[in-house]
């Protein structure tokens, strides 16, 4: 996917904290000026200016509307009226759309086709929150639609906190001239490594402090790019061996036990202003049985310790970690739990009905459900604002056109102007800094021609595209490259977690961290003996002591 065009990041300022996010530095071949230190985080204008404006709407609506106001539903299928639909009668605060809503290998233009028709579908002055889990990497919704994003793992081998900034900000100015207001990420959690078998590269790292730096900066830069962004999965599932999706795995730690570690990404992205932390359906020692979504102790942790105001939403209802039989009875679990919103009810309708059912039994108390619906609202308008301001900008021709805007503020936020950047050399700097040599040398001793074995076709194509663009020939000889850890080559090229190369019987070996086509473009470059890997392991396991210090 070629991109020609500059992004001005408009953002504001105030202050990051110390110790999830990720960062714009001088990358081999890309000309873009580095830093050592992040950029301000975002402080102007935020939910709270538009608490009285949310106040009005929340009052004005019906007990109908107001249950539908804290669900974020979805509905399966292309058939896009069927999700306008689902909002209309249901009068829901947004949708998550996901890879089935949209047909295969969709163009951007189909994706803003969806978008569009949703954005009109709800009234009452409350905005529609159309969600995505982009977070980049193994989970990318949008595919084809939407730029190629590396997982969050590549920032914490980058090591370059404006870089991780800049790029999630290119990601988020996508993601805004798509139509979304949200991007379900960054992932706040902190990997253990190949036993992690739900998180792994969608975490920085095992590193608690670096993760909370990468996560930071990553929040700051949705920010700066137009979207809201959603901490996840609290209080942390890098750490559990159980995917929430098929049970509920369970914490052998408390809250209290993971303040100083698991929790410290979280802490560093509420004081980057996230406007969204999400709960993850996670066991404790004391409520073995009950995921944090539906547990009111897990709710009370995130505000007190973390003195937490903004919006708490569900993990995915859906899943098999809660109950799948209740009949929207989980929706209204998670509410009275402590949650703001409730992401993907495996019915949205029923979840909408059950809560208003709840008010009118007394098991809900609306003036606690208006409060909610206050913040939610409240964090709308104040996502919408940032995105008229970005468009403003564009259409009184500061700006240069749906890749991005030379906004000098978002919104009224009269935000800082952080300089112009090119998306395609921003990705392209990522996936240089970001390669990372996993068994022998920092620089390739070089090849003019290789032969690409093991990994699926998919891969093997985008490799050759790669190679041949670094001026590498692609055929039967040169210098054998495995995309396998199982298939014997000269050189071995990981495309996902740094361990899955961990067995390789190569001499040399890198990972990209993933197989979009900046990712192996770097490999090429290094193949080729054009570029020097940079990266840095972000996490340790068995068999990474045969990686050196590249960076």
């Amino acid at each position: 996917m070629a991109l020609t065009t500059a992004l001005v990041l408009a953002g504001c300022s105030g202050g990051t904290s110390d110790p999830k996010a990720s960062s714009s530095g001088s990358g081999p071949g890309t000309g873009a000026e580095s830093a050592q230190s992040p950029s301000p985080a975002p402080t102007e204008v935020g939910p709270a200016d538009f608490a009285d404006q949310a106040k009005g709407i929340v009052d004005s609506f019906s007990d109908e509307e107001l249950a539908g106001s804290l669900i974020i539903g979805t509905w399966s299928g292309t058939d896009t009226q069927t999700g306008v639909n689902l909002v209309t009668k249901n009068h829901l605060g947004g949708v998550i759309i996901m890879g089935d809503n949209l047909p295969q290998d969709p163009t951007s233009d189909q994706v803003k086709g969806v978008t569009k028709a949703i954005t009109g579908a709800r009234t009452k002055g409350q905005p529609v929150s159309i969600g995505v889990d982009q977070e980049g990497g193994p989970v990318s919704r949008l595919s084809t639609g939407a730029l190629p994003f590396p997982p969050l793992m590549a920032f914490g081998a980058a090591q370059d906190p404006e870089l991780t900034q800049t790029a999630t900000a290119v990601q988020g100015r996508n993601l805004a001239d798509l139509g979304f207001t949200i991007d379900f990420a960054p992932d706040a959690d902190v990997t253990t490594g190949p036993k992690d078998v739900a998180i792994n590269v969608r975490s920085a790292g095992d590193d608690y402090k670096n993760a909370a730096e990468v996560v930071a900066e990553a929040v700051t830069g949705y920010h700066l790019g137009g979207v809201g962004s959603a901490a996840k999965h609290f209080p942390g599932h890098g750490r559990l061996h159980v995917d929430s999706h098929k049970a509920l795995p369970v914490s052998q730690k408390s809250i209290d036990e993971l303040e100083d570690t698991d929790l410290l990404p979280f802490k560093s992205a509420v004081k980057a202003g996230v406007p969204m932390v999400m709960m993850g359906h996670i066991g404790l020692p004391d409520a073995k049985t009950t995921p944090a979504t539906l547990n009111p102790k897990a709710y009370t942790a995130l505000r007190t310790k973390l003195d937490y105001d903004g919006v708490i939403i569900t993990d995915a209802l859906n899943m098999e970690a809660v109950n799948q039989n209740l009949r929207g009875g989980e929706t209204v679990k998670a509410l009275q739990a402590g949650a703001d919103l409730a992401l993907m009810p495996p019915d949205s309708a029923a979840g909408q009905q059950a809560v208003v059912k709840a008010m009118k039994d007394g098991d809900l108390k609306k003036s606690d459900l208006k409060k909610k619906a206050r913040r939610v609202v409240a964090m709308q308008l104040a996502t919408a604002d940032v995105q008229k301001g970005l468009a403003d900008a564009e259409s009184s021709g500061s700006g240069s056109d749906s890749s991005g805007s030379d906004s000098d503020g978002a919104g009224n936020a009269g935000a800082k102007d952080l300089g112009a950047k090119d998306p395609e050399k921003v990705l392209t700097e990522v996936g240089e800094k970001s390669l990372t040599v996993l068994k022998g040398k920092c620089s390739y001793k070089g090849t003019d021609s290789i032969s690409i074995v093991g990994g699926s076709e998919k891969e093997k194509t985008a490799l050759t595209a790669a190679a041949k663009d670094a001026g590498i020939s692609v055929g039967s000889g040169g210098t054998s490259v495995s995309l396998s850890p199982n298939t014997s080559a000269e050189v071995a090229v990981g495309t996902a977690a740094p361990w899955t190369m961990r067995n390789t019987s190569a001499k040399a070996a890198v990972t990209a961290y993933d197989s979009n086509e900046y990712a192996l473009k770097a490999v090429a470059k290094w193949l080729k003996g054009d570029l020097t890997a940079a990266g840095k392991l972000p996490v340790k396991y068995d068999g990474s002591d045969q990686a050196p210090d590249c960076s």
